[in-house]
């Protein structure tokens, strides 16, 4: 693998599969990162992706991600974080370890990855990371406290690495999914139609912000179904 690399942090079968084909049409070899790189092998057969485990919480893997990428680039183009941590329940009966955990891959996780990203660019001069963000990263809702904090944490990441990079030509963006993800899972019910958003659609936006001119720039954009109150 070698040329115009896309990175993409907590690659599973939903979203971040519907990111690796957008990118890939765009002409970007993918690198997807997760902590178990087995269950990727149909996307990377299907995309010619590379798998790489990496548990986004630890530095040393993160170091060990971007190492072997350096082997491919001298900087991607663009990384997508997509990974997050999630542990319901009242705010009294949460296990404190769980929502540790559940912060650190939702926002610290961001973090390193962010910063590794920014490393590169840097030096290169250009490039884009763009975070996923959820409805919790503006909205703190009830029985979902870890979920909130990490997510708001995320955001406000993506909010100062923007402020702090795009003088240097690197392009930070955080995206609100605000709904429902639709998937094979989880399809879209007969009697509301478009209640849940299309992966490829979301996936689009992130391709659309990866070719921003950047005299406009967008650092945040939320995407919701258009029957979705808000």
């Amino acid at each position: 693998m070698s040329g115009d690399i896309a990175v993409i942090v907590g690659a599973g079968s939903g979203l971040s599969a519907a990111l690796a084909r957008a990118f890939t049409r765009e002409g970007l070899k993918c690198v997807l990162a997760a902590r178990r790189a087995d269950k990727l092998k149909a996307l990377c057969d299907e995309t010619g992706a590379t798998a790489v485990a990496c548990d986004s919480t630890q530095p040393e893997q993160v170091s060990a991600l971007f190492a072997q990428i350096d082997a491919l680039c001298d900087a991607p183009k663009v990384v997508v974080y997509n990974a997050s941590g999630r542990v319901r329940g009242p705010v009294v009966d949460l296990d404190a370890k769980g929502v540790a955990d559940a912060i650190a891959v939702s926002g610290y996780g961001g973090f390193l990855v962010g910063q590794a990203a920014a490393r590169r660019m840097l030096k290169k001069g250009s490039g884009t990371i763009i975070f996923t963000g959820a409805s919790a990263s503006v909205k703190g809702f009830a029985q979902s406290s870890a979920f909130a904090m990490g997510k708001f944490a995320l955001r406000g990441l993506a909010q100062s690495m923007a402020r702090e990079l795009a003088p240097q030509n690197v392009h930070v963006a955080h995206v609100v999914i605000d709904g429902g993800i639709s998937s094979v899972a989880r399809p879209v019910p007969a009697d509301k139609p478009d209640s849940l958003l299309n992966p490829d659609a979301i996936a689009q936006t992130y391709v659309d912000l990866f070719k921003q001119q950047r005299s406009a720039w967008t650092w945040e954009i939320e995407v919701r179904p258009w029957v979705e109150r808000f």
